[in-house]
């Protein structure tokens, strides 16, 4: 196409195979939750190296409960030739309850990927058996989602990350208003019905469980004073943002202040959000947080937080100054101007054309279904990619960048991750009500990436909360390993750098969650690497 972007996608849905329809159940009173469903997770179940697909699903209303298998959630197995094949029956995936979102990570080190799933009412823990099946642990482990004093919360997004750096993965839980389908007022706007506004309602506190290694997990959301933020929260993503080698937490609220958790080493977090300049946006607002990527953006290797929002707000980015500061770019980055009327859930920060530097991604749909009638505007909205320039200069080349962006849907969770191993990062989609998009990319074929699978021993075996940093005859760059990205939704845990025309990466320097540092050398360009954690410095 003339004038073509360098970054180029596909939504090859027809191609793929996927038969999945994510049911919402909208009813007459609009709950709330309606609205806000369509966790994804890109991830490996079966360890062939191909990544699979698990899509979260509704449930009817007012049970709550998936009645129907049209209600099921879904997972299905890359065939690597293009096409998928579902297998949620054999997998025991179908789930309960009306699911919200989904986190993968090994929680027991066995080398097989499992799942965590969130929703209005049920909380699961799927433990990958290893054979193409999953068995529900979440009683045995203790992870029900419930909080004392509330029962059971309405849970949106969850993540897999090390605070105590222990070697064993803890779970993270983002829960979100003090909302039940029995006492819910009904809401309107110019006299239609609508989903409420969450300024309506109370919060609720999140969830931070402790692997026992056995297992099991202790609720120690009092004792890290987790429990003391009570929040909104949607958007959930995990980094060192101080680099003192302990993972940290950014908690996108909704209507309601960030929360930047600084953890403290000693088994306590505290919110330093206000201090840092993330709770609010430079116009000293609260937006209303969706989705969020905690990553280095510009290459000074200092994680930086991106964060979607709604129409009218713009969708602020933090710049990391270091010292715990942080300054709202938005503005000088172009974003204002290129999202402040637009609404958007998902969003990933990845290099999708191999340039060296991150670009943006955001799956974009409006709040309310008739926001036509209500609002004038549309519910259903094309996605966005803003490409970056260098440092954290961005252009919108959405309109250059495939038919694929032409087309409006109401898209809410958005995951990333390389489903061909072509080098180049994907994104699956979630559509209310429709069928998924598989939005392959169709980038510049002359650039160089590579991508690195690690494996941990004394870290935890997925390697979550490694930094890295590569350097090539392009410079440095830096990333992390994490799958909590975007909007309730779960992105491959490898690490992917697009390294431009550079034919050798010169060193990989890698620091594990354990203090481990690892430097490889003159590394070659255009692979998928596994790295085993060495056993000492």
């Amino acid at each position: 196409m003339p004038g073509a972007s360098a970054i180029q996608f596909e939504n090859v849905i027809e191609q793929s195979k996927i038969k999945f329809k994510l049911r919402n159940s909208v009813s007459p009173q609009r709950y709330t939750f309606e609205t806000m469903v369509g966790g994804v997770a890109v991830f490996d179940y079966n360890n062939d190296g191909l990544l699979d697909i698990f899509f979260a699903n509704g449930a009817a209303i007012p049970s709550l409960e998936k009645n129907d298998p049209s209600y099921s959630n879904r997972l299905f197995r890359n065939n690597g030739d293009g096409t998928f094949t579902d297998v949620t029956e054999r997998a025991g995936l179908q789930g309960a309850g009306y699911a919200m979102g989904v986190a993968a990570g090994d929680y027991d080190n066995d080398g097989f990927v499992d799942l965590y799933v969130t929703g209005v009412n049920r909380n699961q823990l799927f433990h990958n058996n290893g054979d193409g099946t999953f068995t529900d642990v979440t009683e045995k482990a203790g992870v029900g989602g419930f909080v004392p004093n509330y029962g059971k919360t309405w849970s949106v997004a969850a993540g897999w990350f090390d605070y105590n750096n222990d070697g064993l993965l803890d779970l993270f839980v983002v829960n979100y208003l003090n909302y039940s389908i029995k006492t819910a007022a009904l809401c309107a706007q110019q006299g239609l019905p609508a989903y409420c506004s969450p300024v309506d309602f109370l919060g609720t506190p999140n969830i931070l469980y402790r692997n026992n290694g056995d297992g099991t997990f202790t609720d120690v959301s009092e004792q890290s004073h987790i429990s003391k933020y009570v929040g909104k929260g949607m958007g959930l993503a995990f980094a060192d943002f101080d680099n003192d080698g302990f993972t940290d937490i950014f908690v996108a609220n909704d209507t309601f202040e960030n929360y930047l958790l600084h953890n403290n080493g000693d088994g306590t977090f505290t919110n330093v959000a206000l201090l840092a300049g993330v709770a609010y946006n430079a116009f000293g607002k609260a937006v209303a947080g969706m989705g969020t990527d905690f990553r280095d953006i510009d290459n000074d290797g200092k994680p930086d937080i991106f964060e979607t929002a709604m129409f009218g707000e713009g969708f602020p980015l933090y710049k990391n100054l270091g010292d715990g500061q942080f300054q709202d770019v938005t503005a000088t980055a172009g974003l204002s101007a290129l999202t402040s009327r637009s609404t958007a859930w998902g969003v990933g920060v990845f290099d999708f054309d191999n340039d060296g530097n991150k670009d943006l991604f955001t799956a974009n749909a409006d709040i309310l279904d008739n926001a036509m009638e209500i609002a004038h505007r549309p519910f259903p909205l094309p996605n966005r990619v803003f490409r970056n320039k260098g440092g954290l200069s961005l252009e919108d080349v959405s309109a250059k960048a495939g038919a694929s962006f032409q087309v409006a849907a109401p898209h809410r969770g958005a995951a990333f991750g390389d489903l061909n191993n072509d080098g180049k990062i994907d994104a699956v989609i979630s559509v209310l009500n429709g069928p998924p998009e598989i939005w392959m990319n169709r980038s510049n074929p002359r650039t160089h990436w590579i991508i690195l699978k690690l494996i941990g021993v004394k870290s935890n075996r997925d390697g979550l909360g490694t930094k890295i940093r590569i350097t090539t005859s392009q410079g440095s760059q830096y990333n992390q390993a994490t799958t909590a990205v975007g909007y309730n939704s779960s992105s491959d845990k490898r690490v992917h750098f697009g390294v431009g025309s550079a034919g050798v990466v010169d060193t990989i320097e890698l620091t594990w969650p354990s203090g481990i540092k690892q430097v490889l050398k003159n590394v070659k360009v255009d692979q998928i690497l596994s790295v085993t954690e060495s056993a000492s410095q």
